[in-house]
């Protein structure tokens, strides 16, 4: 497991992006859950984000592929609107403690 950031580096509704190992990836919070994914649109294989740590839509409910619109779901990955619906982000297992988030990639 690696860890990622301290948990209060990480707010509800809010979205970080890292890179360990070489993988780029990023975490959302939803319901007080950590969620991991691979920083990667299934549709055209593209980094999600225009900006860092800017993973979600103006609501802050959905994942948000800048590059196609691609909407997804926070606690699963499923794409439920753009141009890959019904595929998901690849997700790694994560974890909370007291010492932070990790993530296993």
């Amino acid at each position: 497991m690696h860890w990622l950031c301290e948990s209060s580096a990480l707010g509800e509704a809010q979205s970080r992006g890292f890179e360990r190992e070489g993988i780029k990836l990023f975490v959302v919070r939803r319901d007080g859950r950590v969620y991991a994914y691979r920083n990667r649109c299934p549709h055209r294989g593209t980094a999600l984000q225009w900006e860092a740590d800017v993973f979600l839509d103006e609501s802050a409910s959905l994942i948000r592929c800048a590059s196609h619109g691609a909407l997804f779901l926070m606690d699963s990955g499923e794409c439920v609107a753009g141009p890959c619906e019904g595929k998901e982000l690849e997700n790694f297992d994560c974890r909370e403690d007291e010492r932070g988030i990790w993530v296993e990639v």
